[in-house]
């Protein structure tokens, strides 16, 4: 079996899990290669279905297209090209949630961040990337008019959440085939230790929050940001292919479910 990670990385980590995952893999005898679409020209007429399996890591625009070129050649993907092309597009996204009673903040996209001076009437804004983006990138929060006219427009659209204050950490949920975890961590993590926050048992509530994004889109491989607020949580941000750091044992279960998942896929 041959694997492809679609990876920015010119150099895996080795606190990876992903990376980690991979060398599981390689003991089991599966071939698992990494492609850097940013680092090298791309002949469109070139591009064919080599791997039994690709999986896309990397948010990069080139990767994305990679991916969606692959699809339509017939590979398998984990996830599938088309949800994860909706799931990276946050204004696409809010619609198949909110159909599926996911608890979200009140959402809002103008051309102009003028536009949301009204709302700053009924408390702060979070504003942030409308596609792709991770890690905190590009997002803020905020309060007055004299905020919104230091936001940058992003390819014409500005995306905005109501905020709402968290009673503690953040909790970021992962799920793993049929095995749901979470870890709380604190927002913005500046250290290692951050990242890796702490495990937590996911309540049934979370757990319930957590089915419901996945049957959204289809999908039982993804992560995703709750807040917790006066005892309300929201969904505010979701993940097609997390870090999982901080999950127990990940780069084992990450390993087993992707073996799986590409046995699946060479069955038909």
């Amino acid at each position: 079996m041959k694997i492809a990670v679609i990876t920015t990385r010119e150099k895996p980590s080795a606190s990876s899990v992903m990376q980690q995952a991979a060398l599981l893999l390689s003991e089991q005898g599966v071939i698992v290669d990494s492609i850097n679409p940013d680092e090298h020209l791309i002949d469109l007429t070139r591009v064919k279905v080599e791997y039994d399996l690709y999986i896309l890591k990397s948010s990069s625009q080139t990767a994305i297209s990679l991916a969606g070129l692959l699809h339509t050649a017939g590979a398998n993907l984990l996830n599938p090209y088309p949800v994860v092309a909706m799931m990276k597009d946050k204004v696409l996204a809010t619609k198949p949630l909110q159909a599926a009673g996911v608890p979200l903040p009140e959402t809002f996209i103008a051309a102009q961040p003028g536009y949301f001076i009204e709302l700053l009437a009924d408390g702060p804004l979070v504003i942030k990337p409308y596609w792709g983006g991770s890690q905190g990138r590009g997002v803020r929060i905020v309060e007055t008019a004299g905020e919104l006219d230091e936001v940058q427009i992003d390819q014409g659209l500005v995306f905005a959440q109501r905020y709402h204050k968290p009673d503690g950490r953040d909790h970021k949920i992962y799920c793993i085939g049929d095995q749901i975890f979470g870890v709380m961590r604190i927002w913005p993590a500046r250290t290692y230790e951050d990242k890796l926050g702490e495990p937590f048992d996911v309540s049934p509530e979370m757990s319930e929050i957590t089915l419901r994004c996945g049957r959204a889109f289809g999908i039982d491989l993804f992560g995703l940001d709750i807040v917790v607020s006066d005892g309300q949580p929201y969904v505010v941000d979701i993940n097609t292919f997390p870090g999982f750091k901080g999950v127990p044992d990940a780069a084992r279960h990450l390993a087993a479910y992707i073996s799986t998942f590409a046995k699946r896929g060479s069955q038909g």
